[in-house]
């Protein structure tokens, strides 16, 4: 069942993490998993020319593609993050948009070589809107990669998410968690020729591990 996305609120809630998240000194890097230097890299995206970040956030990750040449474009809901991550990253020849991922796919015309996301839109968006939409900006051949947590067992669906501490105003939105054979079925019913999703173990022991989901056109 749908839920109640209020998007002018989550706007305001990623602008607020916005102020911390961007940091001044932060350099161009590439990571799927929240653990650095662990796990695979940007060769899970093949050798694309041009790529689109969905949810790009700080623009780290296509910065670091774009000192390799990669023609890189992004979408963020944050306005605050949008404004930053250009100031920063426009020298390096990015292209970044503020926008509401499913509105933005939408109207897009453009075609990229890989889509990716990292903890960003692929995770907060419903996988039965978002992925259709994905797919039809890929050619064929086209990549798609994105990485989260781990779904808690039992816990499967839209889940909502409160943001900034369990005090004080309620800013929350809504993430989307599945094991990974629904990934997979997800993303074939949205015309991809192949999906696979997996769970990369976490450097140390019991701690959290991440999703990765990849698949191809």
């Amino acid at each position: 069942m749908p839920v109640p996305h209020d998007i002018p609120a989550e706007t305001e809630l990623w602008d607020a993490y916005a102020k911390s998240a961007f940091g001044a000194v932060a350099e161009p890097s590439f990571c799927w998993t929240q653990y650095a230097g662990h796990g695979p890299g940007p060769e899970l995206l093949g050798s694309p020319k041009s790529v689109l970040e969905i949810g790009c956030g700080t623009g780290r990750a296509l910065a670091h593609l774009a000192q390799q040449g990669v023609k890189g474009t992004g979408v963020d809901l944050s306005p605050r993050m949008v404004e930053l991550a250009g100031q920063r990253w426009t020298p390096l020849g990015l292209h970044i948009e503020q926008g509401e991922v499913l509105d933005w796919l939408s109207t897009d015309t453009s075609r990229y070589d890989a889509v990716y996301s990292i903890f960003g839109a692929a995770w907060f968006t419903d996988p039965a809107r978002l992925f259709p939409l994905v797919r039809e900006r890929l050619p064929p051949g086209g990549v798609f990669v994105f990485s989260q947590p781990p779904a808690i067992p039992g816990a499967y669906g839209p889940q909502g998410m409160y943001k900034g501490g369990f005090a004080g105003r309620a800013m929350f939105t809504y993430r989307y968690s599945y094991r990974p054979a629904v990934w997979e079925r997800h993303l074939l019913r949205a015309g991809f020729a192949t999906a696979n999703a997996r769970t990369i173990d976490a450097p140390e022991d019991g701690h959290i591990g991440t999703l990765l989901v990849t698949a191809q056109t």
